[in-house]
């Protein structure tokens, strides 16, 4: 056995590898990893580091690609910034949901005395059996939890209270529950905990800011709900199974209000995500706010597609930390100004609605506290980008031949075979494009972006516009003289997905992105009817990954990758499908994609919500 064909198989068994320096940590599920796996890995140990590294990625067995194609290792470092920095920062994409589920931990809560609600205990039942065969690992509720004992104590009036109860692990990745509506005792049990949460909050603690464990301890003795029962609210994802809402499943209803309706639902119970059960649909809820239907004899499907990608790779915004930060002048920068023509020109397709503040949908400050902490400070939600690629930035010769490239040298991180830089650190990628071989110049990427939060369709120059950068790491350029005190600006939850569409384009499609390239996002579909000569779509059948990780740009980077061989340098616009979340459209030419949006939603061919997911399937 040979290290490709050793970590194929551990993968397969839920066994996990990563690199720590000179050693190779391991994680296995109990009982899987035998003395001979473990004389395997000790004789294969170089390898597999070098592998893990990202110095000998040829035969990576997550990669959706050809093995003479970009692995999907090179493309994460690359799109995600890591080009420089240390392994442990790095976590390699994975994109195929059954590896996906191979690392997953999952736990059911008991179902309370007297419940019978027959259709959820029936689906609950169904989804257990399909997430067991899919590989992913169900403990059992004693084996996944354990005793938690803490003390809540209130100055002033002397009260002190210890609680006994049990938690689940960290390390699990979900928890799986039902809906439970409160008891009125219940309901005075939280109101007092939110009341004591106030007044700790303002009187005690003068409003300094909680990690999420601690809010949670605090106000946890009192509330029913599943997160009650997590020892890493961070990390642990709470999944809640209750009825199928008619009112936010129903195609009529106009997707503003849905909003409305589906965020309330997940503050409701508390939950990352919601599936709503009836006797013949599923649908699916999280931050998204997808309104996707599945019917239940889909319900594979269902699981390996859409919910096995959401727990894998939560909805998570781009912490400030991964950026280098600087400023720039928006008045002096023309693609901010065009992405302001392009926000304002959008505006009548309603495909861009109000955002919402948190502080208005969330009347609770425990909840609300506890959101601002996992959003990264954001103080308010909105749905879709908009957002403009600048021309790639290239020193020195864009393209170059074999016998340079032999001669350039070896970049860390990155394996030999795809990626060099020459005497000035440009780096150099090796690219099948078609049936041949280029070696291409990566350039440096910038683009500009609508900060998150902001309103999508009347953006103010000086104050919503953020440039984002990519070189070997990430770059994070503010508006000068911006009072980040006074306004929330912070880069989109989609920043990779827009990255990943930027230098895909410049390396496989440049006359994409020769001139710059308007980029959109919505939270909706076209219709298949709706496409012209030399306007592609792809996507509509990827894993449901959500915003927010470089897995979702790491499809975007493939779905223009794809258009490679397939458009004879013939582009005019393109339709990367993001099941469960909306459709993300790059052009070149900022008038054509705004009078192509403009015509297909006066048609009725274009449309928030998921009506029209299924004629593009």
């Amino acid at each position: 056995m040979n290290a490709s064909e050793l970590l194929t198989n551990l993968t397969q068994q839920g066994i996990q590898l990563w690199a720590d320096n000179e050693k190779l940590g391991v994680r296995s599920p109990r009982g899987v990893m035998t003395p001979e796996l473990r004389q395997e890995l000790a004789k294969h140990k170089p390898e597999i580091l070098a592998f893990l590294r990202g110095n000998d990625l040829s035969d990576c067995s997550t990669s959706t690609s050809p093995s003479d194609e970009l692995t999907l290792q090179t493309i994460g470092r690359l799109i995600g910034g890591f080009g420089s920095q240390s392994t442990t920062e790095y976590k390699q994409p994975i994109v195929d949901p059954q590896v996906m589920a191979s690392k997953l931990k999952v736990v059911f809560r008991p179902l309370p005395k007297g419940y019978n609600n027959q259709s959820i205990i029936k689906f609950r039942e169904e989804l257990e059996l399909k997430l067991r065969n899919y590989g992913v690992q169900i403990e059992p509720w004693e084996l996944a939890t354990t005793e938690f004992h803490y003390d809540i104590k209130i100055p002033f009036f002397n009260f002190k209270k210890t609680f006994n109860t049990r938690v689940v692990k960290a390390g699990t990745d979900a928890v799986i529950d039902i809906e439970r509506p409160p008891s009125l005792i219940s309901k005075a049990k939280e109101f007092a905990a939110e009341r004591l949460y106030e007044f700790y909050s303002h009187f005690i603690l003068k409003n300094q800011k909680l990690s999420v464990t601690r809010i949670a301890t605090l106000i946890g003795w009192a509330v029913e709900h599943a997160a009650k029962y997590i020892e890493d609210p961070t990390n642990t994802q709470v999944i809640t199974l209750t009825d199928l809402d008619p009112e936010f499943t129903n195609p009529q209803i106009p997707y503003q209000q849905k909003i409305g309706l589906g965020l309330n639902t997940l503050v409701r119970t508390f939950s990352e995500i919601v599936i709503g059960v009836s006797n013949d649909k599923i649908s699916i809820l999280n931050m998204n706010l997808s309104d996707s239907i599945f019917p239940q004899d889909e319900l594979d499907g269902f699981v390996l597609k859409s919910l096995i990608p959401k727990i894998f790779v939560p909805i998570a915004p781009v912490l400030l930390n991964r950026f280098e930060l600087g400023q720039y002048d928006p008045q002096a920068s023309v693609y901010a100004a065009s992405l302001v023509t392009l926000s304002k020109e959008l505006a009548p397709t309603g495909l861009f609605p109000p955002g919402f503040k948190l502080s208005e949908l969330i009347k609770r400050k425990s909840h609300r506290d506890i959101i601002n902490v996992i959003v990264n400070g954001r103080t308010g939600v909105s749905y879709g980008f908009v957002a403009y690629a600048e021309p790639p930035q290239y020193i020195g010769a864009k393209e170059i031949t074999e016998n340079e490239w032999e001669g350039l040298a070896t970049v860390k991180g990155f394996s030999n075979d795809q990626v060099r830089q020459n005497e000035i650190n440009r780096r150099y990628v090796k690219l099948k494009i078609g049936t041949e071989y280029v070696f291409k110049q990566i350039p440096d990427i910038w683009l500009v972006s609508a900060r998150s939060g902001s309103n999508k369709t009347n953006l103010s120059l000086d104050n919503d516009i953020v440039r984002i950068g990519l070189r070997d790491r990430l770059f994070l350029q503010l508006p000068q003289g911006i009072d980040q005190a006074k306004v929330d600006i912070k880069p989109s939850y989609d920043l990779y997905v827009m990255l990943g569409m930027a230098l895909s384009a410049a390396l496989y499609t440049p006359e994409l992105i020769r001139d710059g390239a308007p980029m959109v996002h919505f939270h909706g579909y076209p219709a298949r009817d709706w496409f012209q000569d030399n306007e592609y779509c792809v996507g509509v059948h990827n894993p449901s990954v959500p915003c927010g990780t470089y897995e979702s740009g790491v499809f975007n980077f493939l779905g223009i990758h794809s258009l490679s061989s397939q458009s004879d340098g013939k582009i005019a616009l393109v339709s990367l499908v993001e099941p469960d979340h909306g459709t993300n459209f790059i052009a070149p030419n900022l008038e054509y994609l705004v009078a192509r949006l403009k015509a297909g939603c006066q048609q009725g061919k274009i449309e928030l919500g998921g009506k029209h997911f299924v004629s593009l399937k």
